[in-house]
């Protein structure tokens, strides 16, 4: 009787070991053909808006959406209360942005600093990514040409192509949980240069970074670091701003407070000469808004 009891608990052991077996292989490959088909999902929101200050960022527009840009600098804060500390002058850009596809963005601009004119051709070449496969960063292609018109009697000899200017920049992109941060090598080319010892052909890092405060604010901050020894017959400083920024349904606004007058790449990396501890701060605003043209055109996904 011990004996046919024995063999039997063996034998529902043998079965109920055999079946969990079983559950755990069709489990693992249940599992393994999961990750085979599991694909990497694009992180999206990298930054709010497509530019952090100044600096553009890796984000492009819909296809089939128009971005509005309008960037606004008072006066130097030092210019004293005469001037409303700066508030009785202003500086102003307007800008269009287009999504030819969802990676591709052409803009133009017009400053009123030297009566600038700009244009610009964005790509993202490649996207940041999470899951199986991730990719770790986003890489974008930006080439801007920027002409300012302002008429100078002493330098008549000053045609467009003098006035012409270049940037080429590779903006590299990486969002966290709750910051995001970009760097971006500059190349920037200006025809004419003030004496033959200043360097047609320049070069310049810049960094930039956002802080989520709350899913809607966030603090944000360049810096603009020109190589030395490329412009010597005027005093550059490196261009450094920041941003307190709002997203209010469909608008994204900010707080600007920067060294740099001019809102153009070809300019504030390269020509900024106020210093923040001389007080020579601009303060302003960036408004960007948002307008889908097409019925096709989709509305970005912002965290």
């Amino acid at each position: 009787m011990r004996t046919k009891l024995f063999l039997c608990t063996l034998l529902t052991l043998g079965i109920v070991w055999r079946g969990q077996a079983q559950d755990t292989s069709l489990l693992q490959m249940l599992g393994d053909s999961m990750n085979v088909h599991a694909k990497a999902t694009p992180v999206h929101g990298t930054f709010k808006a497509i530019y952090l200050v100044n600096l553009q960022t890796n984000e492009t527009v819909a296809a089939g959406a128009l971005n509005f840009e309008i960037q606004h600098r008072f006066g130097q804060l030092n210019s004293g209360a005469y001037n409303l500390f700066g508030l009785d002058n202003a500086t102003l850009r307007l800008g269009l942005d287009y999504g030819i596809t969802d990676r591709l963005t052409v803009g133009i601009g017009r400053s009123s600093y030297l009566k600038t004119f700009d244009g610009y051709l964005k790509y993202k070449l490649l996207r940041q990514t999470e899951g199986v496969g991730a990719f770790p960063i986003s890489v974008t292609l930006l080439g801007t040409i920027s002409n300012y018109t302002e008429d100078i009697p002493t330098k008549p000899y000053l045609d467009a192509n003098y006035r012409t200017g270049y940037a080429t920049q590779v903006i590299l992109a990486h969002k966290f949980s709750l910051f995001s941060l970009e760097l971006v090598p500059t190349w920037i080319r200006t025809n004419l240069v003030p004496t033959v010892m200043d360097k047609n052909d320049m070069f310049a890092l810049s960094g930039g970074a956002r802080v989520k405060l709350t899913k809607r604010m966030s603090i944000d901050g360049e810096y603009n670091y020109l190589f030395p020894n490329q412009v010597v017959s005027t005093t550059v400083h490196n261009s450094l701003s920041l941003a307190y920024e709002i997203e209010t349904g469909g608008h994204v606004f900010q707080l600007v407070f920067s060294n740099s007058e001019s809102m153009v790449p070809t300019q504030f990396i390269s020509q900024t000469s106020g210093r923040w501890a001389d007080g020579a701060i601009y303060f302003g605003f960036n408004i960007s808004r948002n307008f889908n043209l097409t019925k096709h055109a989709k509305k970005k996904v912002s965290q």
